[in-house]
C-alpha cells in the first residue's frame, strides 16, 4: 500500500448526477403492511476488488461493453486471467481519477506500479469464473450496484456494517485506510486515519481507528433480538487478530458482541451445512480466495459457489437469501457513471448477484434477470431491516445512507413457488477450503 501523506491532493466537488434507473417492479409493495416474508437469513459475501465490466463484460442484456475510452481513445478490453500478478493502486485519488469529473475516461492515470497504463482497461476471462456467470444466469445481476463512497475497500466495509463512515458530523467522513496495519482497535499506538470534507478536501491525521462516533446494523440487531456472525479469516496462528471490519467499532471489539467475529471464515460452510445459519452473515475471503488483483489465487469462484452449494443444499434454503458483491472496484475500468449523493460519492460500479428460491426471473425465462435499479451498499442493510423490521441505523443528517437508498428487496419475488436448488458447479470444493492452510495475509489493506 503506498501512502503519500505530504501530497495528499485537494479534489473539487464536481457535481454530475445521473438519475437513478428503477425499472424493478416493487414487488415487497405487496407485503408492505405486514413486513414479512419468508427470508430468515440474510447472508452477505463479500470477496475484493473487481469492477462491473472486469467480471461481466458482454453479460447479455446489462450494462457491460467490451471496450471503454482513455481520455478520447477508445481502447478495446483485452482479456486477463483471474490470478494475474500485477497490482494496482485503489486508494480515493485513484477512483477520483478513473472517474475523471463523470467522463469514466481516467483509468490509465491510476497509480499501476510500472505496469502499462492499459492493464485498468481488461476483463477477466469466462472460464476462470464460470462459477459467477452461473449464478448471475441463474438469479439477479444487479448492474447498478455502486460503493457509497470512491476508494478501496476500509470504507466499503464500513459503509457495509454501518450504511456511513462519517465522523458524527454531515460533512468530515473516513477515507482510503489507516496508515498502519492491523486496521481497528488492535492497530499499533499512534496508528491514525485520513479523512475528507465537503469539498472532496482529504487530510492526515483522523482520529485512531476504533470508532466510537456512530452506530452499526449491529446494534439494532442486538435491540430486535435478531443474531448475527461476521466470519473472518485469522491473521496469526495463535488467534486474536481477524480481519474483520467490526474490529473498528469499540463496543464490538471491547463487549460481548465480539464473540460473534467468527474465525476461520470457513465455518460459514459448516454452519450453513448443519442449518445452523445466524439471522445475518457477512462473509470476508482468505487472501488467496479474495479476487485482489496481485494475490496469485483463482480460488475465488469456487470459495463463492461452496458457501452458495452449502447454503442451498441446506435445510435453511427455503427461508435465505445470499447476497454476493465485491467492495471496490480494484482499480479495473468501468462505463457507468456512478451519481454523486453527496461528497462521498457514490463511487465506481461493483458487480451485485441476489441468490435466493425467490429470486426474481425475467418474463418468458426459465431464470435469471438483470436488475437495472440503482443500489448502494445502504440497498443490502436496507433490505436486512425490511426483513427483520428494523429501524435505520442512523439519521441521515449524519450521513447514515440506509435511508435513502433502494433496497435489494425488489430482486426478490415472494409471490413465485421456492425454486429448488441446482448446484453450482466449480473447480473446488468446500472440502478444499475447510483443509487449506489459511495465508494469514489481510484480503485488503487498502
Amino acid at each position: 500500500m503506498i501512502r503519500r501523506i505530504a501530497g495528499i491532493l485537494a479534489l473539487a466537488l464536481v457535481a454530475g448526477c445521473a438519475n437513478a434507473s428503477h425499472d424493478a417492479v416493487p414487488l415487497w409493495n405487496a407485503f408492505a403492511s405486514s413486513q414479512t416474508t419468508p427470508i430468515r437469513h440474510v447472508v452477505i459475501v463479500i470477496q475484493e476488488n473487481r469492477s462491473f465490466v472486469n467480471l461481466f463484460r458482454g453479460f447479455p442484456g446489462a450494462d457491460a461493453p467490451s471496450f471503454g475510452y482513455d481520455g478520447r481513445h477508445k481502447i478495446p478490453l483485452t482479456p486477463v486471467r483471474l490470478n494475474d500478478p500485477r497490482a494496482i493502486e485503489n486508494n480515493y485519488s485513484d477512483a477520483i481519477a478513473s472517474w475523471n469529473h463523470g467522463r469514466m475516461d481516467g483509468f490509465g492515470r491510476e497509480n499501476l506500479y510500472g505496469a502499462n497504463r492499459l492493464l485498468p482497461y481488461s476483463y477477466v476471462r469466462r472460464a476462470d469464473i464460470a462459477p459467477y456467470w452461473a449464478l448471475a444466469r441463474q438469479y439477479v445481476l444487479a448492474d447498478r450496484m455502486f460503493p457509497t463512497e470512491f476508494g478501496p475497500s476500509y470504507t466499503a466495509h464500513l459503509d457495509l456494517i454501518a450504511a456511513n463512515t462519517n465522523m458524527n458530523s454531515a460533512s468530515i467522513a473516513q477515507v482510503d485506510a489507516p496508515n498502519q496495519t492491523p486496521w481497528g482497535c488492535d492497530a499499533p499506538v499512534g496508528t491514525r486515519t485520513f479523512l475528507l470534507n465537503a469539498q472532496r478536501v482529504e487530510s492526515f491525521p483522523g482520529p485512531f481507528p476504533c470508532f466510537k462516533q456512530f452506530p452499526t446494523i449491529a446494534d439494532t440487531l442486538d435491540a430486535a433480538g435478531v443474531s448475527w456472525r461476521y466470519y473472518a479469516p485469522p491473521l496469526t496462528n495463535t488467534g486474536g487478530q481477524v480481519w474483520s471490519e467490526f474490529e473498528s467499532v469499540h463496543s464490538v471489539r471491547y463487549g460481548p458482541d465480539w464473540k460473534n467475529v467468527v474465525t476461520p471464515e470457513t465455518r460459514i460452510l459448516t454452519d450453513a451445512a448443519n442449518g445452523s445459519l445466524a439471522g445475518v452473515s457477512w462473509v470476508v475471503p482468505d487472501w488467496k480466495n479474495s479476487d485482489h488483483t496481485g494475490s496469485g489465487g483463482n480460488g475465488g469462484p469456487s470459495w463463492v459457489a461452496s458457501i452458495v452449494n452449502a447454503v442451498g443444499e441446506s435445510s435453511q434454503w427455503n427461508s435465505t437469501v445470499v447476497v454476493v458483491l465485491w467492495d471496490d472496484w480494484g482499480s479495473w475500468y468501468d462505463d457507468a457513471r456512478p451519481p454523486q449523493l453527496d461528497f462521498r460519492g457514490l463511487g465506481i460500479r461493483v458487480p451485485c448477484i441476489v441468490i435466493s428460491p425467490y429470486a426474481r426471473i425475467a418474463p418468458g425465462a426459465a431464470a435469471g434477470y438483470v436488475s437495472h435499479t440503482q443500489y448502494e451498499y445502504g440497498s443490502i442493510l436496507k433490505l436486512v431491516e425490511q426483513i427483520f423490521n428494523l429501524p435505520a441505523i442512523g439519521p441521515p443528517a449524519l450521513g447514515f445512507t440506509d435511508t435513502r437508498a433502494a433496497s435489494l428487496i425488489d430482486t426478490l419475488d415472494f409471490t413465485q413457488t421456492p425454486r429448488p436448488f441446482r448446484p453450482i458447479a466449480a473447480p473446488l470444493s468446500a472440502a478444499h477450503f475447510l483443509t487449506e492452510k489459511p495465508s494469514l495475509v489481510p484480503p485488503d489493506d487498502e
